[in-house]
């Protein structure tokens, strides 16, 4: 294949794509990124980003970049009233809870469940298990390094 051939591969389906990212708050705060270490590589579809993030890179190619808006829906869902539960401090065998800690739950199917410690009054525990950045329009900044076929194992 020749290096103007490889030009021409966009992201899509079935595609293999190395990029660095930022991710940021809507302050600018960032909350993650590949700039200071190595580019992230992932197949398209392959649930390693949300398809929120997906989406908007659909038809990039290699040396493109592009800053896109991610509203709560396509990234971490809106922040739900629901998933702020309270809990008796018996609950807590080994860790002392603390205001703004993350546990690990168990949920019922036994899976890891973080949670954030919001408030505690006297023998009861207010955790919120929506996820850090639920609620948040966050902003999804990419530079496209390759676009290549997906080889399958």
């Amino acid at each position: 294949m020749s290096h103007q051939e490889s030009q021409e591969l966009r992201i899509d389906e079935g595609m293999e794509v190395t990029l660095h990212f930022t991710l940021s708050l809507e302050d600018g705060t960032v909350v993650d990124s590949t700039r200071d270490k190595a580019a992230a590589t992932f197949k398209v579809g392959d649930g390693n980003l949300p398809p929120g993030f997906e989406h908007p890179l659909k038809g990039l190619s290699t040396g493109e970049s592009g800053t896109f808006e991610i509203t709560p829906e396509h990234a971490f869902g809106q922040h739900n009233p629901q998933n702020i539960q309270m809990l008796k401090r018996d609950d807590f065998e080994s860790d002392e809870p603390e205001v703004g800690m993350v546990m690990s739950f168990a949920d019922a199917a036994g899976g890891e469940l973080p949670g954030v410690i919001k408030s505690i009054e006297g023998e009861q525990v207010e955790v919120d298990f929506n996820h850090p950045l639920a609620g948040r329009t966050l902003t999804f900044e990419v530079e496209v390094l390759d676009v290549k076929p997906a080889t399958t194992h």
